[in-house]
């Protein structure tokens, strides 16, 4: 008798989805497989797991993994009787309008469910499915897609007699029955129970017959496990007999080319037959049985291809390399050359913080639009503390990376000749800017290009941005958690009217994003409260921006001001603020008063006001901080990153800020700075710490306090290490031990 061990209100909502999961001694696999669901974006969910009379743990396992998760279904048969037959138990207490197939060794993209089904219902379709990756256990063979050719391009409409030809053995394209479709649940699906091989694509092609539309989408969003265990069913003669009984009934149809695949279909079994009589021969040394076979079917020896390549491909399988420390995956798509903007310097200082805890972390950039229109990318000494660095479509040689696509050098060229037209008075046009956006959605090039690139069995994928959590499940880690750099929670920014356009984002979008991670590292205190609050079963970790600390204050010269910042709106409003609003009163009360500004700013400011300084770009910012008196950030909106804020600090310096700069370390920075929102009084507070040796240097001072206390690499990323070492510690037996962490 089948059991069902779950409570179903059957006074409830039915939910939008019903995910399908058989299961048989699945005890190896299924955690990551029930966490990958219920995990999923797409909430209105139930997971059935339907168990064919499993002998080990993989049931407790599952309720483990689903830790109280209500949506959980268990439903149990009285023995064993097959996967078809299990899924015709969670069929038959499945309530969802949609019907989801995974199996218990397999795993999902956290947003397949929601992207999935919005496309079918978009399209209308009835059946629908998207590519799949496979991935080897063992490392013998790099991952890869399923699809090819025009499947892999755009979405297509699949018929009956199409599917078929491409299930055919030795058929040409992929074979679509290797698919984990999504059914509409009004369609009459059940399983043929006699069927111990190509169950699942019985059943498609028994649908599509009668009349559903079947849609294919090139995005993988489903991840198919090669393990020891996992050798789909082998071939028998019992299991190609069901099968050709089965298929016998389909024929004849009323659509000729349906009917002539079924034929080849049927022929292409006849062949599988012989193969399997030709490989009992062959064990047997039985030579006579081996011609008499081969001589009635030639078509068996084709299918002799497949494993003969495979036995001649063993000596030259990829071998994984020896690891000997735990790693740590960086998914990126910021252009981190070195310390250039506040963004990288504080990639890097996290990754700095997990090298000096003993984990190798490797920079994996997804997306060619790294390299903008320069072909050759320099990596500064920095980028050391990266094991590994690779872009896509990139070559590193030494510490640079050339790209491998020609038309970047084509456009690296225009853009040079363009430079030099202009110096000369021309005005050419011949290059345009890169267009670069990190928002972008997943695209199948950058999937499987990270699939390939990151090394095996990382302890943890760190996503720069909430737009590359996406990205997170093509690591091909699923017990590895993920991690989301935040750097500013972008639909909680300030904005002015008056500012430059800037990545925006509606908040529930950007909660979207975040809760595809399984921990958020938010770099101030408020905005960690904020999704905390919005997301409360993710992990928060608190990681401010860290810099090494000067070994004294240094007080500087009373009439030398110094600004540092990038080319970015909240800089350049500021600034400009800070030129026509604050500068002609601080130069009237102090006319030797000089501000050198220091960052790629300046590039968007063209005149600069008596008394200012601009220096463009500066590698070494050391002695600039020593010489300064005053330290200025006259911000009026923006939020996150506060690296320059803290930089500063860590300097020993006296600050003049707005309550915008110290907006989310506001705690923290108490009595460390001077705080003046209004021109005279943020002019009034540079003139006091101008005239008073004395106060200049009890500020600088409590800064350096403040830095020492609250922005030390220990302090700051203390929540970091200890999280991802806690993950190493529970991690699967075949990954590497994390280093007992350091941080305390």
């Amino acid at each position: 008798m089948d059991t069902v061990t779950a409570e179903q209100d059957a006074s409830a909502a039915p939910p939008r989805v019903s995910v399908v999961m058989a299961n048989y001694n699945g005890a190896a696999h299924i955690a990551a497989a029930v966490r990958s669901v219920l995990r999923q974006t797409e909430t209105s969910l139930e997971l059935i797991v339907s168990d064919d009379g499993s002998t080990d743990e993989s049931l407790a396992i599952a309720r483990a993994a689903a830790e109280g998760d209500p949506r959980l279904v268990i439903v149990r048969g009285a023995g064993r009787s097959g996967p078809a037959a299990a899924r015709n138990r969670a069929l038959s207490v499945a309530r969802g309008a949609w019907v989801v197939i995974v199996d218990n060794d397999d795993y999902i993209a956290r947003d397949r469910v929601e992207r999935l089904v919005a496309a079918a219902e978009r399209d209308k379709a009835d059946i629908a499915a998207d590519d799949l990756i496979t991935f080897y256990e063992d490392g013998a063979r790099l991952p890869h897609g399923h699809l090819r050719g025009a499947f892999a391009r755009e979405p297509r409409w699949v018929e009956a007699s199409a599917y078929e030809r491409s299930n055919r053995m030795l058929g040409a394209g992929p074979a679509l029955g290797y698919l984990k479709p999504i059914f509409r649940r009004t369609l009459p699906l059940c399983y043929d129970e006699s069927l111990r091989i190509a169950e699942d694509s019985d059943l498609v092609l028994r649908l599509l017959i009668g009349g559903a539309r079947m849609r294919i989408y090139p995005t993988p969003g489903y991840f198919y496990r090669k393990h020891a265990a996992s050798i789909s069913h082998r071939l028998d003669t019992a299991a190609i007999e069901a099968l050709d009984h089965a298929y016998a009934a389909l024929a004849p149809c009323a659509d000729p080319a349906l009917d002539q695949a079924l034929a080849r279909g049927a022929a292409a079994r006849a062949d599988a037959l012989a193969f399997t009589n030709l490989i009992a021969a062959l064990k047997a040394r039985d030579w006579t049985r081996v011609i008499n076979v081969a001589a009635k079917r030639p078509g068996a020896l084709a299918l002799l291809r497949a494993p003969l390549l495979a036995r001649l491909a063993r000596p030259f399988a990829r071998r994984q390399r020896v690891q000997t420390r735990p790693r740590v995956t960086l998914l990126s798509r910021q252009r981190i050359v070195g310390a250039a903007n506040g963004s990288s310097a504080y990639v890097l200082a996290l990754s700095n913080a997990l090298t000096d805890a003993g984990y190798d972390v490797d920079y994996v950039g997804v997306s060619q639009h790294i390299f903008g229109r320069w072909a050759m990318l320099r990596l500064r000494t920095e980028m050391s503390v990266f094991h590994r660095v690779l872009i896509k479509n990139g070559l590193r040689v030494g510490n640079v990376i050339l790209a491998r696509d020609p038309r970047l050098w084509l456009a690296s060229a225009l853009a040079i000749l363009d430079a030099a037209l202009r110096r000369m008075g021309f005005k050419a046009h011949l290059s345009a800017p890169a267009v670069y956006d990190k928002s972008a959605p997943v695209t199948r090039d950058e999937a499987l290009f990270v699939a390939r690139a990151v090394a095996p069995n990382p302890m943890a994928v760190l996503c720069d941005y909430a737009f590359l959590a996406p990205y997170a499940p093509y690591a091909l880690a699923p017990d590895a958690p993920s991690l989301v750099i935040m750097h500013d929670l972008l639909s909680g920014r300030v904005t002015d009217a008056s500012e430059q356009q800037v990545t925006e984002l509606p908040p529930d979008a950007e909660f979207r994003l975040l809760s595809m991670a399984d921990a958020v590292i938010a770099i101030q205190h408020d905005e960690a409260s904020k999704v905390a609050a919005a997301l409360p079963n993710r992990t928060v970790l608190t990681a401010p921006h860290a810099v090494p600390t000067a070994p004294r204050p240094q007080p500087g010269e009373p009439d030398r001001l110094l600004f540092v910042g990038s080319n970015t709106a909240p800089n350049i409003i500021g600034l400009q603020w800070f030129f026509k609003d604050v500068w002609p009163a601080v130069r009237a009360a102090r006319p030797n008063a000089c501000l050198q500004v220091a960052g790629s700013v300046a590039r968007a400011i063209h005149q600069a006001p008596e008394g200012v300084n601009f220096l463009g770009v500066v590698q070494n910012l050391a002695p600039l901080y020593a010489q300064a008196g005053i330290v200025i950030s006259p911000l009026l909106t923006g939020s996150g990153l506060k690296i320059k804020l803290v930089e500063a600090l860590a300097a020993g310096k006296a600050v003049v800020g707005t309550s915008i700069t110290t907006q989310g370390v506001e705690a923290q920075t108490v009595n460390a700075m001077a705080v003046a929102d209004d021109p005279s009084s943020f002019a009034q507070a540079v003139i006091n710490l101008s005239s008073n040796d004395r106060e200049r240097e009890d500020l600088a001072k409590r800064a350096l306090a403040c830095a020492e206390g609250h922005f030390s690499p220990k302090a700051c990323f203390r929540s970091l290490v200890n999280f991802v070492a806690a993950a190493s510690a529970s991690a699967p037996e075949k990954r590497l031990p994390a280093p007992p962490s350091t941080a305390q």
